[in-house]
């Protein structure tokens, strides 16, 4: 339609003004079903002027911002003739408040203490209406679909009960009109009420017989014992039930579940199918036990569970006290499940997050992991993410402590994520909420939140006094029935179960209880195994295996992968590196670090073993050396050469990660509990960003096997190294490393050459072990002149653990060891030199634990005269190595000798801030070192 044409009739019509509005509401109908909207406004739309090559989306916005310019441009004011048009406004301004706004008048709390202001734009007379009017007749637009037209009273009674009902859905936020439009069908549709059959009401009363009987009969059994009671949040298992049931039916293979302690016990033998009398063993105390364990609420399991579309495998992740954390692991994990079945949608694998209100709203790695869902490295199809909202929080708190918002789940709306906040006393409303949360997640593979509004029955635990602080709510709590009494009572006044049924049905959960028989009808025997662990278990650091490379073959990886189209562009420094790693391969000059590194990827990728490397700068490496990934100068286009090697090579990923450390280690670490082979990198963009990680290192990396058994794989990559860089681009944190170090948990090593990274870097995967891997890289040492190795010590395949004298000293004449780790060897040797001196030896020790004794006595008693042995080291006294490894040190060199510290002072920080001052001190402490005769 002409611009001309479309005012005229817009002005002779009385649309103007705000009633643009009901005219955008009309033509969104439209776009969606044609037939939607009368003869009259469909023949308008369709001779509105077309734009070829135009997605309909951007059509309808074109042809919107047309009418809003001739709605400024035409009558400010409604005429006379036009009341009934002003009246078809108000109500699909009306209809979009509720969807909007209707949340906010909704019952969604079991308690109803709740108070909540008053909500003026679902008044009808905000909107000019009235009830007077509830017999005329209006275009309702979208609201229902196939219906044009519905009585004022009927399109009310219809959104009070879709959006002020038990479920309160938030979703206007979402930009995308498909995703809103989607979300409103599945809800008005059906006015968010369930329908359903006997046997379906009655599987939810089972489930939440299941779930109360439970916490009775541990209540009983086991007075005043810890057990974060799920009881006020009991729909939690019909709803996790549901998922996991309705996910089977779509095809999904493996569930991954993250939660912290309330109702862990209930899920895990309510729904994971654990059997109780293991359960009830673990309370008495009667546990073989190998490694230190955990509490039982912080246990992990894994069952098969039966749906109609086939066994789904369960996995429960063993989570610490730090709540949150496990949300990264989770997904991590169900990242590389999806991996391994090759599937790229996230159909295959579905991760369930438990959160809870005041934590989901104060820990801050919950938003590190919303941020990183849509993510190339960490996307994984969405999440469904449940809370279990007790109104409290973890102790005594109100909520106008725990956040700055409205809800709790404010959080999500950062990614746009849809929120269905559902009143845990209707059961029947939860499992409907769940469903559609599924199949929202499953059509566009986004996360969505479920907001389980409920209570808390008892204290934080079954010891703790909750009137105390919160008397009003548990005085109401005291006489609130279960919501297991209430359905029931609910299912007999509509006859659909008798009280007499439901009582029987409780007493056959309390039979199985009673003879510690599974209480999971769905449970099955385990044959969905996700990853065969047991050629990695029971190995130790020095069993056998096949570490060496044929030289052929490497140097025909060397070519390989210093080879790029010729089309491609590169950056000029780029491209000299890349010319310098061609003669390397040639064998015309010695390899550096970053050739040798991404040679030890191609060894393993060519080998048919995967490579996955993130960090905040991993595809060039923050120091200018990796440049795994080439770009393009002309176009921007990428290529990598380790991604082309051969058809039949394994995968290799690099990815520039989120600007996180702690969820994006995290991530990785549940990646690697899932994935035994091949070699998985955390790189950290400087070595003490890893301080923001802590809580991963402590309460899982270190600690892992000898909590929970689970064995892991992850390098760690944290680049140290004392440059003159200030105090927090120096330090690695050396010593906290060390300080984690106990029972064999991990390895720590300080590589100094490229043979030796790339030869570190290999064994990670071909030993038959897996545990973490934490090693001090280099910064200086990617391009120093000494720093250099040759193909043929890559091909030895050994790492040593100890590197002896390099330099021509007769044995006899050396009366001083130096020990040390990292790039102060470099500055040692070269003063050494300079100084000709002949009387001491230098020691590299390459890796400080699992610590080699053996080999370092080894290398000492070649040198029969010296008694005078030095540990040297950059960092000041109380950091790095010293204070945690001396002991190791004492225990290696022979008797009578004597050991020195050579290094900075004791500091309170990792490092001094200015160059003059570093040089002085780095000088200082080689010479302190190298000098046998002190004043």
């Amino acid at each position: 339609m002409p611009e001309g044409a479309m005012k005229a009739w817009l002005e002779s019509s009385h649309f103007s003004g705000n009633n643009a509005e009901y005219i955008e509401e009309l033509y969104e109908s439209y776009l969606e079903n044609a037939h939607s909207v009368s003869d009259e406004w469909r023949k308008v739309f369709d001779e509105l002027e077309k734009i070829d090559g135009v997605e309909v989306e951007t059509n309808h916005s074109v042809v919107r911002n047309e009418f809003r310019q001739l709605a400024k441009e035409g009558v400010k004011h409604v005429t006379v003739g036009a009341e009934s048009d002003a009246k078809q406004v108000r109500v699909l301004q009306l209809i979009n408040a509720y969807r909007f706004r209707g949340h906010q008048n909704a019952n969604l709390d079991p308690l109803g203490i709740w108070k909540r202001e008053r909500v003026r734009d679902l008044e009808l007379t905000h909107h000019d209406l009235s009830k007077s009017e509830f017999d005329k007749e209006f275009n309702v637009g979208s609201l229902a679909v196939g219906v044009e037209s519905m009585k004022l009273g009927d399109i009310y009674k219809t959104l009070e009960k879709t959006y002020c009902g038990s479920i309160g859905a938030e979703y206007m936020h979402i930009t995308s009109t498909t995703e809103k439009r989607w979300l409103q069908q599945r809800l008005e549709s059906v006015q968010s009420q369930a329908n359903f059959s006997k046997a379906e009401k009655t599987e939810i009363l089972k489930d939440l017989i299941a779930a109360d009987g439970l916490e009775k009969y541990l209540g009983a059994k086991f007075p005043g014992a810890k057990r974060f009671s799920l009881e006020g949040g009991d729909s939690l298992v019909p709803m996790l039930k549901q998922l996991i049931t309705r996910a089977g039916e779509h095809g999904t293979k493996e569930v991954v579940l993250g939660m912290a302690h309330r109702g862990r016990l209930n899920v895990l033998v309510n729904v994971m199918g654990k059997n109780p009398s293991k359960l009830f063993d673990e309370f008495a105390g009667k546990v073989d036990q190998i490694g230190s364990g955990d509490v039982k609420y912080h246990q992990g399991y894994s069952s098969d569970f039966v749906t109609p579309g086939g066994n789904v495998h369960l996995a429960l992740a063993f989570n610490p006290s730090h709540l949150e954390i496990v949300n990264p692991v989770v997904i991590g994990s169900v990242r590389a499940r999806l991996d391994r079945r090759d599937c790229d949608k996230g159909d295959l694998v579905l991760p369930i997050t438990i959160h809870g209100d005041s934590a989901i709203a104060g820990q801050g790695v919950v938003q590190e992991t919303f941020n990183m869902s849509q993510a190339r490295a960490y996307k994984v199809g969405g999440t469904i993410r449940v809370v279990v909202n007790n109104q409290v929080g973890f102790t005594t708190s109100k909520p106008e402590d725990t956040r700055s918002t409205e809800y709790c789940t404010d959080i999500a709306k950062m990614v746009q994520a849809p929120i269905l906040h559902v009143n845990g006393d209707d059961p029947e409303a939860v499992v409907l909420a769940t469903q559609v949360a599924l199949d929202y997640r499953n059509t566009f593979k986004r996360d969505v939140v479920i907001d389980l509004v409920c209570y808390r029955r008892h204290g934080h635990n079954e010891a703790d006094e909750p009137n105390a602080t919160q008397p009003l709510m548990y005085q109401k709590i005291k006489t609130h029935p279960t919501p297991r009494q209430m359905y029931a009572d609910q299912l007999d006044a509509e006859r659909t179960l008798s009280s007499a049924e439901s009582k029987e049905l409780v007493e056959y959960y309390r039979k199985l209880l009673d003879e510690g028989q599974c209480t999971v009808e769905q449970w099955r025997p385990m044959t969905e195994h996700s990853v065969d662990w047991t050629p990695f278990i029971g190995h130790d650091w020095d069993d056998e295996y096949d570490h060496k490379i044929d030289l052929t073959k490497l140097k025909s990886l060397a070519t390989d992968i210093s080879s790029y189209p010729e089309e491609h562009k590169l950056q000029s420094r780029v491209k000299k590196i890349y010319d310098d790693r061609k003669k390397m391969a040639a064998g015309e000059k010695l390899l550096d670090w970053g050739m040798a590194e991404n040679l030890a990827y191609a060894s393993i990728v060519d080998s048919g073993e995967r490579v996955r490397i993130t960090g905040q700068d991993a595809g060039r490496g923050t120091f200018f050396h990796r440049h795994s990934v080439l770009h393009n100068q002309d176009d921007a286009s990428t290529y990598l050469p380790l991604q082309n090697l051969s058809k039949d090579q394994g995968p290799f990923e690099v990815y520039d990660s989120v600007l996180s450390e702690v969820a994006v280690l995290a991530f990785e670490y549940g990646y690697t509990t899932a994935e035994p082979s091949g070699l998985t990198i955390w790189e950290a963009q400087f070595g003490d960003f890893a301080n923001g990680a802590q809580v991963v290192f402590d309460q899982f990396i270190s600690s892992g096997e000898q909590k929970w058994g689970r064995l892991c794989g992850l390098t760690i990559l944290l680049p140290h190294g004392y440059e003159g860089q200030g105090p927090e681009h120096s330090s690695a944190r050396l010593e906290r490393f060390l300080q984690l170090c106990a029972d064999h948990n991990m390895q720590v090593c300080v590589p100094s050459t490229p043979a030796q990274v790339f030869n570190m870097l290999r064994r990670q995967v071909v030993r038959p072990m897996r545990r973490p891997l934490i090693v001090m890289s280099p910064k200086s040492l990617l391009r120093h002149p000494l720093a250099v190795s040759s193909l043929e010590e890559l091909a030895d395949g050994t790492y040593h653990n100890v590197i002896g004298e390099i330099d021509e000293l007769k044995t006899k004449d050396v009366t001083r060891v130096v020990m040390c780790s990292g790039k102060v060897y470099y500055e040692l040797l070269e003063q050494r030199r300079k100084n000709d001196q002949k009387d001491v030896a230098i020691v590299r020790i390459e890796q400080l634990y699992p610590f080699p004794e053996a080999e370092l006595k080894d290398v000492f008693a070649q040198y029969p005269n010296a008694k005078d042995f030095v540990w040297c080291q950059e960092e000041p006294q109380n950091q790095g190595a010293w204070y945690c490894s001396q002991h190791h040190f004492r225990s290696t060199i022979p008797a009578g000798s004597t050991l020195t510290y050579a290094g900075r002072t004791a500091s309170a920080a990792p490092a001094c801030g200015y160059m003059s001052l570093h040089v002085k001190e780095q000088q200082a402490l080689v010479n302190d070192a190298l000098t046998i005769n002190k004043a």
